[in-house]
């Protein structure tokens, strides 16, 4: 099968990825599995006018109209990639065919990448290769398939190829990373703002300590900074993760950790998540005990523990998406093989607990305003005197979107807790 891309959840609770090869035509699918494991393949790719070379999709993207979107590396009448629609019932509609530099469309070839939505509710995504330098471009497409191309990388300090996926942050804007070209050549993380489409490049990975070749996406965290990994680089050559401080006008990028090559893995490919507790899980394609991978844990000030190691059978054996976070707040993956058939699997990491517990921000009299991250939205609110009484449920839009719930008690109570339903 092959799995490469990060996994999505739709509203269905269920997840939805790809697949490089397999299927009934052997070149790619798109399947769903729940969370119990269930599996049903909802579409295999056909790419027969190029030999049945595989057309590589890549992450989906769940939008506001509940369907699903993503693009293919290779494939349609090109074979320069395409973007797509699916249902979550497996009804597949090609939007876009790229065409690259013929006659002059200058539009892009290769979306490695998944696609984002915006606030606008476009869907915005990127190409390594193709637009008017050759090195990649930005692109937009409305859900009915109306594409526009709205920035060219030149390949020089705003870098070149970039493949990871990029993120919607809560100023609004949109964050990636190139994984060549910047300042010294090893690649960028940028800024796109939708509003005047503009690319700031933030940090340019000078290729030694810090790192080089960021291949994977962004993620931001509770605090507000974005945090990501380079695949090589560092201090022994194989791969770092980095932090870019939160979103001012002046940001600036730090150095996390430095993977060493042994049991705390080499090369990491993917993205990082946060889970409950606050820390980073990701994953390493190599390295470990194995040499397939290991899962890491990892604290924002940079303490590293290996979660688990690979072993090819029957965990499998060189992740490459890095991780989903799930509405049930455990983290879902992938490996690209190994597994009881050797064609890759799906893994869950359970890391949400049964209960958080949580302290007001404010209190006055008989009432208390309780903040917690937006994520844990499924969380039933309670308290150790009574049942809390829960009114004027708003989202607040600040470093990070959190619940701020106010909670009417009597007598006030001296202890608030989250519990999973």
């Amino acid at each position: 099968m092959v799995v490469v891309a990060v996994l999505a959840q739709a509203g269905d609770g269920k997840l939805y990825g790809t697949t490089y090869y397999g299927g009934s035509n052997g070149v790619g699918t798109i399947f769903r599995i729940t969370t119990n494991g269930v599996y049903t393949n909802l579409y295999s790719f056909t790419n027969a006018a190029f030999g049945f070379q595989n057309v590589q999709p890549g992450s989906l993207v769940p939008a506001s109209d509940g369907k699903l979107y993503g693009a293919t590396s290779y494939g349609a009448t090109n074979n320069l990639g395409m973007i797509f629609r699916i249902t979550t019932n497996g009804i597949f509609t090609n939007l876009y065919t790229f065409t690259g530099f013929i006659a002059g469309g200058y539009d892009g070839v290769y979306p490695a990448g998944g696609l984002v939505q915006a606030g606008d509710g476009k869907l915005y995504g990127t190409t390594i290769g193709g637009g008017t330098n050759g090195a990649g471009t930005i692109f937009q497409l409305t859900t009915n398939g109306v594409f526009s191309k709205f920035y060219s990388f030149t390949g020089g300090n705003d870098g070149y190829g970039p493949n990871g996926n990029l993120i919607k942050a809560a100023d609004g804007n949109l964050y990636g990373t190139a994984s060549g070209g910047g300042a010294y050549g090893h690649g960028t993380v940028f800024r796109f703002a939708t509003n005047n489409n503009v690319v700031t490049t933030l940090y340019s990975f000078a290729g030694d300590y810090d790192g080089a070749s960021p291949n994977g996406g962004l993620v931001q965290t509770a605090d507000g900074n974005l945090y990501g990994t380079t695949s090589a680089g560092g201090g022994y050559g194989y791969g770092t993760v980095f932090r870019v401080a939160r979103l001012t006008n002046q940001p600036y990028c730090s150095l996390v950790y430095t993977f060493t090559g042994g049991h705390d893995g080499a090369n990491p490919n993917g993205n990082l998540a946060q889970a409950v507790d606050g820390t980073l899980y990701g994953t390493t394609s190599q390295g470990g005990d194995y040499n397939y991978g290991t899962v890491f844990q990892l604290t924002t000030n940079g303490a590293l523990s290996v979660f688990h190691t690979f072993n090819y059978y029957p965990d499998g054996a060189r992740p490459q998406a890095g991780f989903l976070r799930g509405s049930d707040g455990n983290l879902y993956g992938t490996t690209l093989f190994g597994g009881n058939l050797g064609g890759g699997l799906v893994f869950r990491l359970g890391t949400a607990p049964a209960t958080l517990n949580i302290s007001s921000v404010s209190s006055g009299g008989n009432q208390s305003v309780l903040y917690w991250p937006a994520w844990e939205a499924n969380y039933v609110l309670q308290s150790t005197t009574n049942l809390a009484s829960t009114t004027n449920w708003v989202t607040v839009s600040n470093a990070m979107p959190v619940i701020a719930v106010l909670v009417t008690n009597s007598p006030p109570a001296q202890f608030f807790r989250l519990v999973k339903p």
